[in-house]
């Protein structure tokens, strides 16, 4: 079966943030005294993470649709990072300028929960076969670190 979707662009990026972070190095296993501290365990200051990794992941898909003469009215749909609803949300309103809907933003998020960054293209299986040729789309994930991934795809 033919591919119907062409790859226009990709783009990664990782800003180094210390937001998100497992303090459990290799030398903690090592230690008695420190194997389980509570300082070992995953740490996330969800609020940095949220102000600082948004405007990033805006301006990365923003700069990758002028690289390509693309408009955000051109998309058809994007498929964000399913990690939390009120991001995708953010994204989706600063780059289309509007809240979007489930056609043009889906979310997996009530059926899948948080799958990290498979949920991007979770909703991308689940959610393209609709979109007539020509189509648009933005497919992105990001993470930790900060780490951001997005492709520009058009339909066939």
């Amino acid at each position: 079966v033919a591919n119907p979707w062409q790859l226009v662009a990709s783009k990664l990026v990782t800003q180094y943030s210390n937001n998100i972070r497992n303090n459990f190095g290799f030398l903690n296993r090592l230690s008695p005294r420190t194997r389980y501290g509570d300082d070992k365990l995953f740490r996330q200051q969800g609020r940095k993470v949220f102000k600082e990794v948004l405007p990033l992941v805006c301006d990365q898909i923003a700069g990758q649709l002028d690289e390509q003469g693309w408009t955000a009215e051109s998309l058809n749909r994007l498929w964000l990072h399913q990690a939390n609803l009120t991001m995708n949300q953010f994204i989706a309103r600063k780059l289309l300028g509007h809240d979007a809907s489930q056609q043009e933003a889906p979310v997996i998020l009530d059926s899948y929960g948080n799958t990290s960054s498979a949920g991007s293209i979770i909703a991308f299986h689940l959610y393209n076969r609709d979109l007539p040729a020509g189509a648009r789309g933005v497919l992105c994930s990001f993470g930790a670190g900060y780490s951001i991934g997005s492709l520009l795809l058009r339909r066939l």
